[in-house]
């Protein structure tokens, strides 16, 4: 019987469902697409159908569940405002609200952080994570750039380094929280750590900051 597009939707739902699962429990490195497929009740044959391999359907999972994070972080460089900070707050904690409380996306930003090892057939797992970085670190740029031109957060240090910053706060909490959620409450240390994180942007000479005698030295 002659499949419809309604049919192939469907199977590659199902399929992206499957790999959820089995990449969870497993590890990546450790599943195979015949344990997908089989999860998914459908032939080898049927991933092929839409996916090229393996990195290929991991790719397609991701962006299923983390685009709408991506999304709201590319209009942070799009949008003109006159409160930069405030939009970028925002993001931040859209993803961290989504991760804390949405359970498909949480399950794959576990994935993606503890289960998946960027080696040989997972080369492009490694060049998407590495392309969306990128990418949503431009746009988080262009608003601090724009904060900056408004005088909201100090020159220095590079626009460039405050969102680096930014990233690998936002970063290292997720991925702390991702081992083990008893530690902390990701959405409220999240937002308490953002808004430190912001309002030390805003200090008129950080080079300050630096030049305080340590312990070591009193």
């Amino acid at each position: 019987m002659r499949r419809t597009k309604e049919d192939a939707l469907l199977t590659r739902e199902l399929l992206l469902d499957a790999a959820e699962l089995v990449f969870s429990d497993k590890g990546v490195s450790q599943t195979s697409l015949q344990d997908i497929a089989q999860a998914a009740g459908v032939t080898r044959g049927a991933i092929y159908w839409h996916f090229k391999d393996k990195a290929a359907l991991f790719n397609a999972m991701m962006d299923r569940s983390t685009s709408p994070i991506e999304e709201t972080i590319v209009k942070v460089g799009q949008e003109s405002t006159d409160q930069p900070l405030s939009q970028i707050r925002a993001a931040m904690m859209d993803a961290l609200n989504r991760i804390a409380n949405e359970p498909r996306t949480r399950r794959v930003i576990g994935i993606a952080a503890n289960k998946v090892e960027y080696v040989d057939e997972l080369s492009d797992v490694r060049a998407r994570h590495v392309n969306v970085h990128l990418n949503c670190r431009k746009h988080i740029e262009t608003a601090m750039k724009r904060a900056q031109k408004l005088g909201h957060i100090a020159r220095q240090p590079s626009a460039r380094v405050m969102t680096v910053g930014l990233q690998a706060l936002v970063g290292g909490l997720i991925n702390t929280w991702m081992l083990d959620d008893s530690l902390f409450n990701l959405t409220r240390t999240g937002a308490q750590a953002i808004d430190v994180y912001l309002a030390g942007l805003m200090a008129t000479s950080p080079s300050l900051v630096s030049s305080r005698p340590t312990s070591s030295s009193r």
